[in-house]
């Protein structure tokens, strides 16, 4: 029966588009077959509540897509007819946040164990010719945003849209047709306006409604159909794909800390290396991230970067999907690591001592590939430990080692050390030396730094390091309380670095 049902829906998919506004189609569990063990309990929760309100209440988006494809979502939303207040009236923990879109945040559980789930109220179908309009973008114009539930700028980007409307008009404007899936886990149906199940199967990423007018509401679909195509390894409809890059100049007005976020997903789905594949395949992968022109473009292919970020990005993506914590700083100071030392170097060459021409180095790489964006200065000042510990590594002095130890962030500064001895940058015995000295007891610490001392003379007499003692059995490493900051221990991690 599911097989038949499947093949049903194929066929329909194939025949001319459905009108915009979709048609309603409830699928029963019997025919689209996802697994309640997979749904999560708060979630249910969340939904059941709202309905036992009197209200519609609906597990909806990527949760719906990824449980069709017999995954377990890693986050869960959940759509609704009821207005933000009265979500919020119904949960003790419960926080209305946004502007250009009102959500409620329903708190469950406390500390690092704490889960959020995202409520959103079904949102009217946009219409830019009933918005209005203003200029600029939603930093520049604030004060004209004040009080306003539909507005849009000059190119029809939408800045402000709270219009509530019903399902149907909800459907129709979400973004893909795999994302405009509701799932009740109570009658456990689909609710299916645009054959997002069909598409779903055919691993078809498809736009609803006319493309290029979904693209201009919000340039920053560009970005999502990237990210998605790569996480969920769906080809793009040709239709969906062809106004991409002609209409990549939109981006331009996005905020800059919308646009970082977005990168900053693109790199943590767990296929970041897919990501900047798609990034290439699709025109997109210059001139849109100045984070990523420092790492994509061609004249940097084999400069020595390109191994080292390929395997930093490799890390992540291993690390995100053994479900490990990861860290933008640490991945960004991994992006641009190679920039940062091109500039020191030219300072250096103008004279500048070496502490001071990697610091002015440091700012000036952080203001041309980052920018003035929400939560710099805690990026900044981490990305900075990471390569102000760089040159530390190398003077392996008593006092200048139990310091270097000492640093909250040595667990990531000792990480990225790790990586660029993995990527030959820096000799591997460095790093196993500091590994060595992070695990060692008081009178092993001694002998380290003996040792350490013997091979740096040896170095500036010109001769080979002296032997070292029978070498020890490298142990096991600490756990993780024992090791630094909370989090993996691994090298290369970067867990601890955000």
């Amino acid at each position: 029966m599911i097989k038949n049902f499947i093949n049903k829906l194929l066929r329909k998919s194939d025949k001319p588009a459905e009108p915009a506004e979709g048609r309603r189609v409830e699928v029963p569990v019997s025919e689209h077959g996802i697994d309640p063990g997979l749904v999560d309990d708060r979630a249910v929760k969340v939904v059941t509540t709202l309905q036992d309100a009197g209200f519609e209440a609906y597990i909806v988006g990527g949760a719906v897509r990824d449980l069709l494809l017999g995954h377990r979502p890693k986050d869960f939303d959940v759509a609704t007819n009821a207005t933000p207040e009265q979500v919020k009236s119904h949960f003790r923990r419960a926080f209305i946040i946004g502007r250009r879109f009102r959500i409620v945040h329903v708190v469950h559980g406390r500390g690092r164990e704490h889960e959020v789930i995202e409520v959103s109220t079904f949102r009217a179908k946009p219409d830019a010719s009933a918005a209005e309009q203003v200029s600029g973008n939603e930093k520049t114009s604030k004060a004209a945003l004040q009080g306003k539930s539909h507005v849009v700028d000059a190119e029809g980007r939408v800045l402000r849209d709270n219009v509530w409307g019903p399902q149907i008009d909800d459907a129709a404007r979400r973004d893909f047709t795999v994302n405009a899936l509701y799932y009740d886990p109570r009658g456990q149906i689909v609710v299916d306006y645009h054959n997002g199940i069909a598409d779903a199967k055919k691993r078809v990423l498809r736009m609803i409604g006319e493309p290029e007018a979904r693209y201009r509401e919000d340039p920053v679909r560009i970005i999502r159909v990237v990210r998605f195509a790569a996480k969920l390894g769906f080809e793009i409809e040709p239709a969906t794909r062809a106004p991409i890059i002609r209409m990549a100049d939109l981006l331009a007005n996005v905020p800059a800390s919308r646009l970082f976020d977005e990168m900053i997903k693109l790199l943590q789905t767990g296929h970041s290396l897919a990501s900047l594949e798609e990034l290439r395949k699709q025109g997109l992968h210059r001139g849109v991230f100045p984070i990523l022109d420092a790492v994509l473009d061609d004249a940097h292919r084999h400069d020595g970067r390109e191994k080292f970020i390929q395997m930093a990005l490799a890390d992540t993506d291993r690390r995100v999907n053994e479900g490990k914590p990861v860290a933008p700083s640490f991945m960004l100071a991994c992006m641009l690591w190679h920039d940062v030392i091109r500039r020191r170097d030219d300072l250096r060459h103008k004279g500048e001592p070496p502490m001071q021409a990697l610091q002015l180095a440091i700012d000036s790489v952080f203001d041309a590939r980052i920018g003035d964006i929400s939560g710099r200065g805690k990026l900044a000042a981490d990305m900075r430990e990471i390569w102000m510990m760089q040159p530390r590594f190398e003077r392996r002095t008593p006092s200048g080692a139990q310091t270097l130890i000492e640093q909250p962030r040595f667990r990531a500064g000792f990480d990225f050390l790790r990586l660029r001895a993995d990527a030959g940058e820096v000799e591997d015995a460095l790093a196993g030396w500091w590994e060595d000295y992070s695990l060692a007891d008081d009178t092993e610490r001694e002998d380290l730094l003996e040792q350490a001392r013997l091979d740096d003379q040896a170095r500036r007499q010109g001769g080979a390091p002296a032997p070292a003692a029978a070498k020890k059995r490298r142990r096991r490493r600490k756990p993780a309380a024992a090791a630094g900051e909370g989090g993996s221990a691994e090298p290369g991690s970067g867990a601890d670095a955000g």
